[in-house]
């Protein structure tokens, strides 16, 4: 235990937010990110919290309506995030070079790659956490 009284892995969970907050990618597809482990792991507060910061944001509707149903999103861009979020979730992080390259290939880099990792691992240790606790 902290000296907060919090268990240390919630606060390493803060810092990895914090530092997917930081990365560089964008804050939209940030929250595609959140929002697709969020809807994945059935997270009622996280979807919540993170449709508040699409709005925030200026998302349209539909893109926010779209990532919340789990369907495809009409712009390309936020589209390969939320397919290359979903395929490593699926493979384990175990995704082959042609799928990386052709997730990808919408301008983002391999370090943006490694970021929507950063991005997994924070908000999916958040998402069942708050459920853990019956939050969500």
């Amino acid at each position: 235990m902290s000296d907060s009284g919090r268990p240390r892995g919630f606060q390493g969970a803060r810092a990895m937010s914090a530092s997917f907050e930081r990365c560089t990618l964008d804050p939209l597809p940030r929250e595609v990110v959140i929002m697709t482990v969020a809807v994945r792991n059935q997270c009622r507060i996280c979807v919540a919290m993170h449709t508040g910061k699409l709005r925030e944001l200026g998302a349209e509707a539909e893109l926010i309506a779209a990532l919340r149903e789990e369907r495809v999103l009409a712009d390309e861009r936020p589209e390969a995030i939320r397919t290359f979020t979903l395929v490593v979730l699926a493979t384990a992080g175990a995704v082959d070079g042609d799928a990386l390259k052709g997730r990808l290939a919408h301008g983002y880099t391999e370090r943006i790659a490694r970021e929507v990792v950063l991005g997994i691992g924070a908000y999916t240790m958040s998402t069942l956490a708050n459920r853990l606790v019956r939050a969500a």
